[in-house]
């Protein structure tokens, strides 16, 4: 055995092909299943959800809180203090500039489905700070078109909060068994909510 290994190494150079040999084969492994380990994330849709979206927008960087409640057919309303309903969720409570990481001042509800009935959209000045009257709300409520899945602005109001506690009915409109606004039915007829919830 000494005449073909002429160096006298012979089990160290066994020991270390064999290492060599697992470690090759170890790295192999890992290279063949890396791929499997993390698979790529199924792409989500950018489309937010809801049927009917209701956005409610105040002067930045002010200490108003304003409250956005709304009200789908059948159910009862959905504020600050009950965030969740049957049709609606409320998605964000803004207070303001309190407990606030940036100085937007914006509330933001979706339904779930467009069922059949009257939808009623209502801000109540919670909280008027240290804010000079009046408070100027941006409301926005979109529709989205159930063949197509684009949201289709139906109503945007400029609405004015003169007083703390002062409760105001945005708009109040009707849809169709199929998701689709009835003609003629947007109207602001007061009806006051916050105290329902």
């Amino acid at each position: 055995m000494n005449d073909l290994d002429p160096t006298g190494e012979g089990d160290a150079t066994v020991f270390r092909d064999v290492l060599m040999l697992t470690l090759l084969g170890f790295v192999t492994i890992v290279v063949l299943l890396l791929p499997h380990l993390n698979p790529p994330a199924a792409k989500e849709s950018a489309r937010p959800a809801g049927n009917v979206v209701v956005e409610a927008r105040w002067g930045d960087g002010l200490q108003s809180d304003v409250d956005l409640w709304v009200m789908g057919p059948g159910d009862r309303p959905v504020g600050y203090s009950r965030k969740n309903g049957v049709a609606f969720d409320l998605l964000r409570d803004d207070l303001g500039l309190s407990r606030d990481l940036t100085n937007l001042n914006y509330e933001f509800a979706f339904s779930h489905g467009a069922p059949a009935g009257e939808y009623i959209v209502n801000l109540h000045l919670f909280r008027l700070g240290n804010d000079p009257p009046p408070i100027t709300v941006s409301v926005v409520i979109s529709l989205r078109n159930a063949a197509t899945g684009a949201l289709t602005k139906i109503t945007s109001r400029q609405v004015t909060l003169r007083r703390e506690g002062e409760e105001v009915t945005v708009q109040r409109f009707r849809l169709d068994a199929h998701g689709a606004l009835v003609s003629g039915s947007l109207n602001q007829l007061q009806r006051h909510l916050r105290n329902l919830g």
